[in-house]
């Protein structure tokens, strides 16, 4: 089994099912709640003019604690620092007397960079997925995530969250080695931030050929597998952004596959079970609302249909990993 080669490299030759590999747990919680509970009651207003949402990771404007104390830390290198330095030569006058170098006779040793921290109150991460299939007047249609497709299908992959964050995608082929197929050094400035229910697709349905629009079945039977790694922070060891690009530039291999230890903790990851819930209404079309949220980076809202199948962390864990196999007969 092999993967077609349509979109920027990489199109998957698939049928959506749950994977195997991940662990799915469903209880009586109502997972598809819980995830809806987020999205807003109303469409957020839009005009034409409305831009796309960026994909690169938000700029740091100086609001967290960390942006308080570097302003804080520049204020007392600037106007405060040189008020200080009067007070500096006054010590640097006491220096003789041995006094202000005490201080400096043992240097602190640096700190290791703490581990990242889920707040308590963080809400349990989530990941809704809808697959879209292109019926024979060229319209994305909801199908079955266990439907098996045949050579000539398309389908599109609509994915949600409840909450902002990074999302990676692996591929892996008869569980061969992973290839990253997002981020792209070549789609969304090589970006991969999601802000909560605000919808993605792959591939894009605004692409200019409409080849490049969907996920194509070709003759070659076999099972492929998709992994989304949905992260509340960058994951550890892959590059975005123009980390990504420039590295892209040096080696397409290199910027293309996650490395050893990357693959071993996404793999580490896998074993947290998920809640899931699935729907069983399909056939219908992808919505004006959705399309026009998709287009323009605007959230969906309580108004807009509900991703097919819903799958949510079953603690509030900093990193969501889901699998589904593609299947093609």
């Amino acid at each position: 089994m092999r993967l077609s080669v349509m979109v920027f490299g990489l199109v998957c030759v698939c049928a959506l099912v749950i994977g195997s590999a991940a662990p799915l747990v469903q209880d009586d919680d109502d997972v598809r709640g819980a995830f809806l509970t987020s999205r807003p009651k109303n469409k957020p207003p839009s005009t034409s003019t409305t831009p796309k949402t960026s994909r690169r990771k938000p700029i740091d404007t100086g609001g967290s604690s960390g942006g308080t104390s570097s302003g804080s830390g520049s204020g007392n290198s600037g106007s405060k620092g040189s008020g200080n330095t009067g007070a500096g030569s006054k010590g640097s006058g006491s220096t003789g007397s041995g006094h202000s170098s005490k201080p400096d006779k043992t240097p602190k040793k640096p700190e290791p960079s703490p581990a990242p921290v889920t707040p308590v109150n963080a809400r349990r991460m989530g990941l809704g997925v809808t697959l879209f299939m292109r019926d024979s007047n060229g319209l994305a249609v909801r199908v079955d995530p266990d439907h098996v497709f045949r050579k000539g299908d398309r389908v599109r992959v609509l994915l949600e969250t409840n909450t902002d964050g990074y999302l990676y995608i692996f591929n892996t082929t008869d569980d061969g080695p992973a290839t990253m197929i997002y981020p792209d050094a070549e789609l969304d400035e090589a970006g991969n931030y999601l802000q909560a229910h605000v919808p993605f697709e792959i591939p894009s349905s605004l692409s200019a050929d409409e080849r490049l629009r969907w996920f194509a079945f070709d003759q070659v039977a076999g099972t492929e597998r998709l992994f989304f790694v949905f992260t509340r922070e960058p994951l550890s060891g892959i590059p975005i952004d123009d980390e990504l690009i420039n590295l892209c530039k040096e080696s397409k291999e290199r910027c293309s596959r996650p490395s050893s230890e990357v693959w071993a903790a996404v793999q580490k990851e896998m074993q947290n079970p998920l809640k899931t819930d699935k729907s069983q209404q399909f056939g219908g079309a992808q919505t004006s609302g959705e399309q026009q949220a998709t287009a323009r980076g605007l959230g969906l809202s309580k108004e807009d249909p509900p991703p097919s199948l819903v799958m949510m962390a079953s603690s509030a864990r900093s990193t969501l990993v889901a699998t589904l196999d593609l299947i093609h007969k």
